[in-house]
């Protein structure tokens, strides 16, 4: 059986990730702060643990990892935020607390979670690290607007870079994945694509995912994103 783990699974991509693995007969660690509030993810149907999690909080991280207590197959960091509104993410208006709190969350705390799982990742079998990223990470793109958010993304992405080339030797996987512009509560209602075949591509990629110099940048539907 496939264990994964899924953080940020209330809710959007996460709860979609959730909802496929747990249909595919996996066994599923699904992470959100307030699990009492959760009521899509605690209607799933499946081997679907819930834990309560904030990913800032370094110490429920680690809490966590001695609670569960098996290999874990595939672990995905999607635990995000895009960040204060746009009018507060231009280069004019970004202040310090802004580019703190989006890093907090976004790179901190996937480091943080994806270092907690990494014994649990080198006991399994399939040994898969992914984080969700965002194409808006990639230099290539810098087309203005989002400035923390794509901060934090460009800097998840030189993380994963690194973590990929230290661990390829041990056949662990790593991803930096852009899962689309999603209909959630981040991507808002005019994006082109709903949660679900997020979902569903972004678990084919994952299973494509293989040991390299460095992640895989790629986006839901298995193409390669320019760093």
């Amino acid at each position: 059986m496939t264990t994964v783990l899924i953080t940020g699974a209330n809710r959007g991509i996460g709860l979609a990730l959730a909802r496929h693995y747990a249909g595919e007969g996996a066994r599923v660690h699904a992470t959100c702060r307030r699990p009492a509030a959760a009521e899509e993810l605690r209607r799933l149907s499946g081997d679907v643990n819930i834990h309560a999690l904030d990913t800032t909080h370094h110490d429920e991280i680690a809490t966590l990892a001695e609670t569960i207590d098996e290999a874990v197959d595939i672990v995905i960091a999607n635990a995000g935020i895009y960040g204060p509104d746009r009018s507060r993410q231009s280069f004019v208006e970004l202040d310090a607390d802004t580019v703190r709190m989006t890093m907090e969350v976004n790179l901190i705390g996937t480091i943080k979670t994806l270092q907690a799982f990494l014994p649990h990742t080198r006991r399994s079998q399939e040994k898969k690290l992914v984080a969700i990223s965002s194409k808006v990470g990639s230099i290539a793109d810098a087309s203005g607007g989002a400035i923390a958010y794509r901060m934090s993304k460009t800097a998840l992405n030189m993380a994963m870079c690194c973590a990929a080339y230290e661990l390829k030797g041990e056949g662990i996987a790593v991803g930096t994945l852009h899962p689309g512009w999603v209909r959630t509560d981040m991507g808002g209602p005019n994006a082109l694509i709903d949660p679900d075949e997020s979902a569903r591509g972004l678990v084919q990629v994952i299973r494509d995912l293989k040991p390299g110099d460095k992640a895989t940048y790629k986006d839901y539907k298995g193409e390669d994103i320019p760093w």
